[in-house]
Parts: C-alpha cells; structure tokens; sequence
C-alpha cells in the first residue's frame, strides 16, 4: 500500500528554517551491505572505462524518491511542512533491484553515472513517489515531474564520461523506510533530517504468522531487558 491520509495537515512551526544554498529531499538509503556493492561497482567502472570525475562518497549513496516542492501558498515553516506531510503517508516495504548501470544526460555540464532500478522495483518506488507527492501537494507543495523519473543511485559526476549502457550483478536490498535528507549547495554535504518507517508487507506479515504457528511449544521466556 501506498497512499498518504486523506486528511488537513497541521503545520507546525519550528525554529530551524532552511536558507539560500540549502534544499530537501526524499529518499530511501541502501543497508550496509548493498552500499558495500555500490562502492565495489563505481571503483569498477572508474579502472575499467577510465571514468574521471568526483565518485561519491558511499557514506552519500541514496536512491531519491521525490524532491521538495515548491511553495503555493504561504507556510509557516517549510522544514515542518515538509515533516508533517511525510508523517502522513502510509507504504509497505519493498525490494529494490539494480541491475543496469548507464549515463545520464549532461545536467550542470556534468554527466552522472548511475545505476538503475528493474521495472518491478523501479515500480514500487515510484508509488512511493507518488505517495509523497501528493501528500507535499495537500499541505500546499507542488511537486513537477512526478511520473517522469527513472529510479537510479548516482555513483559519480563528471565532465567526461563516454555514453554507455550495460547490465550488471544486481544489486539488492529491502526498504524498511524513507527519509528527509536536507542537502547543502555546493558543499557535498547531506545529513537525514528524519526517518519515516514503512509498514510491513501483506507478504511478510503472513510469513510471519507461518513462522510463529510452525515453532514447537518453548514454554514461558524470560522477558526481554528493557
């Protein structure tokens, strides 16, 4: 399930405002160990195709989701727009995939290479997308663009990266949640604002039940520490 609430949301008001050469934006951020073959890919292809240009950092890689929008009305705090409309969506979990690896067209005079979703997975997220669109939408934030987006993890940016377009090992790893990461100009800086959980899926939640109903009787356990 994807969906935001049906409902007015309350913005409230925060201290923290965000100022020129500061932005936002959603995402989902691979585990550790996709991450770790996210780094392996991108120093692969810098040796093997000669790529020059800035690789980024694996403490950095994100799959974006939905960009901030843009004002349509007067907010009293667009950080706390932006968190109260994220509190409202309501998504399962789901696997992402990569499995292509290609160049992007030239943006800033700079072309980046990245890897990108299959279809299935490249499907799910942009329900997500769609989900947080509107929820931004319903609080007064008008997001562009919303259906043209391919899903994809940058991995490097430069001025001189050659045309391709080639499969590779994928790359997985399951979404347990999204997040707002506020993005510094300029800087190469990103930090996570907040984190939104995602519910279970029908698929797991039976899993589950299987699980619990197929394990012997282990009698009373002792309680958990707290």
């Amino acid at each position: 399930m994807f969906a935001a609430e049906a409902q007015l949301i309350p913005i409230p008001s925060i201290q923290r405002e965000p100022t020129d050469g500061i932005s936002f934006f959603f995402a989902v951020l691979p585990d550790e160990q996709a991450r770790s073959g996210l780094a392996g890919v991108s120093e692969r292809f810098r040796k093997s195709a000669r790529m020059i240009g800035t690789p980024v950092g694996a403490h950095s890689y994100h799959l974006t989701l939905c960009p901030m929008g843009r004002p349509e009305r007067m907010l009293p705090s667009l950080e706390a727009a932006l968190l109260a409309a994220a509190g409202t969506v309501r998504a399962s979990t789901f696997d992402v995939t990569l499995d292509s690896a290609m160049r992007f067209s030239a943006k800033d005079g700079r072309f980046p290479f990245v890897l990108c979703t299959d279809s299935v997975s490249g499907a799910s997220v942009l329900k997500l997308r769609w989900a947080i669109a509107d929820a931004q939408r319903r609080i007064g934030l008008s997001v562009s663009g919303v259906s043209s987006y391919l899903p994809h993890v940058a991995l490097l940016h430069g001025h001189a990266i050659d045309a391709m377009q080639e499969s590779i090992t994928p790359i997985c790893w399951t979404v347990r949640e999204f997040v707002l990461i506020r993005s510094f100009f300029g800087q190469g800086h990103q930090e996570v604002v907040a984190r939104w959980p995602l519910e279970p899926s029908v698929a797991a939640r039976r899993l589950g039940v299987l699980d619990l109903a197929d394990l012997p009787d282990l009698g009373e356990l002792p309680a958990e520490d707290e």
